[in-house]
């Protein structure tokens, strides 16, 4: 009998454990159940926004790709997430293209969009760049006003070049450039190229203005002298950095052109020397310095300047030399600027008999300019004119002639001709059929090589 108590009471306690013990832990279990289906839940809500936004990312920009290392697949998978992975992949017969495929594609298009929207007269007046006098009609500019936005809208010219005479002090420049880059994108969507001619040494707009309190910058001469490429970099970064502060975006340097005359005073003190290779390298730092400063940089002057006999500025000057001779010492910088892909090219007034037959200058001939340049060398970046108002040309030529000449031998643009109403309405005048005439084509082509150099400006301005 006391057996069966002890077991009836254990019985009883077994049963009062189990029934209390699973109305507690069966709570809990539930508890925890829901709070796990809670984050599923969360994580399907916020998955797929993120997937979202990813795609959006991966749209390309318009004029410059992504590092190889920066593709989707490389950096933009998400992490731990399998099964949205899975689901985002595309199938194998329908590969997604790459950013840098696609980049050029729709750069070229937006630049075909371009061309089909502007006016002749816009492609023609984008074929120029010229002072803010010329453009305004002004004796001395130093500020940009009503006037110029007046004539910015009228005539939306590709770019203006300025003097010592323009630059004052450093808030007056910024703001003169700050307000022609407005007028310019109001008139036309499209920036202006802000252009001076800042060599260091002898030939600086700014360096030599006291105004700026920049540091004395010397000649290149000396610069080559020393053969420290590195040298010629720091300057380039030096002069690219205060020029994109001030709102420059094309400086008209280095001079690429080799001492081969030693009689030479034009560039004598300007150029780095009279070995070829060293002025190659000197001339690529330079660039490199002006490049990672976000301004286009110049080589000048094709095919060579160096060797002449003569001033351009006050007139004739000439050189002998045969292409070979040329091709042997001059122009071994200017393929080296190709081959880094230089922004600019300035075709100096020079004349060479032995070459073109005659003492026409090489920025008016056909030979140097499309055949040489382009044809033998592989130029597809943008020809300039030096000034057209210089002796060699305007002693010989009127604005209108030279204008014309000029872009029937190759040149894209046209830097300050003597009268620059004359030249733009000559060039107008010729592409609607006038003799001599120019194609329109031949416009496009110098228009689409100048709109890339401006998106290009705009990619990295704005």
């Amino acid at each position: 009998m006391k057996t069966k108590k002890i077991l009836l009471i254990m019985l009883c306690f077994c049963v009062f454990c189990l029934c209390f013990g699973c109305e507690k832990t069966e709570p809990k279990t539930e508890k925890k159940n829901s709070a796990a289906n809670t984050v599923s839940q969360d994580a399907k809500e916020t998955d797929a926004p993120a997937q979202k936004k990813l795609v959006q990312m991966e749209t390309p920009k318009t004029s410059k790709a992504p590092e190889a290392s920066q593709t989707p697949e490389a950096s933009e998978t998400p992490k731990n997430n399998s099964d949205e992975q899975i689901t985002e992949t595309p199938a194998a017969d329908s590969p997604t293209p790459e950013v840098s495929d696609l980049a050029p594609q729709i750069a070229a298009s937006q630049i075909e969009s371009y061309l089909e929207e502007m006016t002749l007269e816009q492609k023609i007046a984008q074929m120029f760049i010229i002072s803010p006098e010329a453009l305004t009609g002004s004796n001395i500019v130093t500020a940009a006003g009503e006037a110029t936005e007046k004539a910015i809208h009228d005539t939306p010219v590709g770019g203006l070049v300025y003097m010592e005479q323009n630059l004052s002090t450093p808030s007056q420049v910024t703001e003169m450039l700050i307000n022609v880059q407005t007028y310019s994108e109001d008139a036309i969507n499209l920036p202006l190229f802000t252009c001076i001619d800042e060599e260091g040494g002898t030939v600086a707009r700014l360096n030599k203005n006291g105004n700026f309190n920049l540091p004395p910058i010397g000649n290149m001469s000396d610069v080559g002298a020393s053969g420290n490429a590195d040298e010629a970099y720091q300057i380039g970064l030096e002069m690219g950095s205060y020029l994109s502060e001030l709102g420059f975006n094309v400086d008209f340097a280095p001079v690429a052109d080799v001492l081969s005359n030693p009689d030479n005073e034009v560039v004598k003190y300007r150029s780095f020397g009279e070995d070829p290779m060293l002025v190659a390298d000197m001339s690529a730092a330079v660039l490199q310095g002006l490049r990672e400063k976000d301004v286009l940089g110049t080589f000048k002057h094709f095919p060579g300047h160096g060797a002449t006999e003569g001033d351009t500025h006050e007139g004739y000057a000439f050189t002998l030399k045969t292409l070979d001779d040329l091709k042997e010492n001059e122009l071994i910088p200017f393929q080296r600027g190709i081959e880094e892909g230089v922004d600019f090219i300035m075709v100096g007034h020079i004349s060479l008999p032995s070459i073109i037959g005659d003492s026409t200058p090489a920025s008016l001939s056909y030979r140097i300019i499309t055949e040489i340049l382009r044809g033998q060398m592989g130029y597809d970046g943008l020809v300039i004119t030096d000034a057209m108002n210089m002796g060699a040309i305007s002693e010989t030529y009127s604005a209108g002639d030279a204008a014309i000449k000029s872009i029937k031998a190759g040149s894209d643009i046209l830097l300050m001709p003597s009268d620059f109403k004359e030249a733009y309405n000559a060039v107008l005048q010729a592409v609607e059929g006038t003799s001599p005439s120019i194609s329109m084509e031949r416009i496009n082509d110098s228009v689409r090589r100048i709109l890339e150099a401006k998106m290009a400006l705009m990619e990295k301005t704005f």
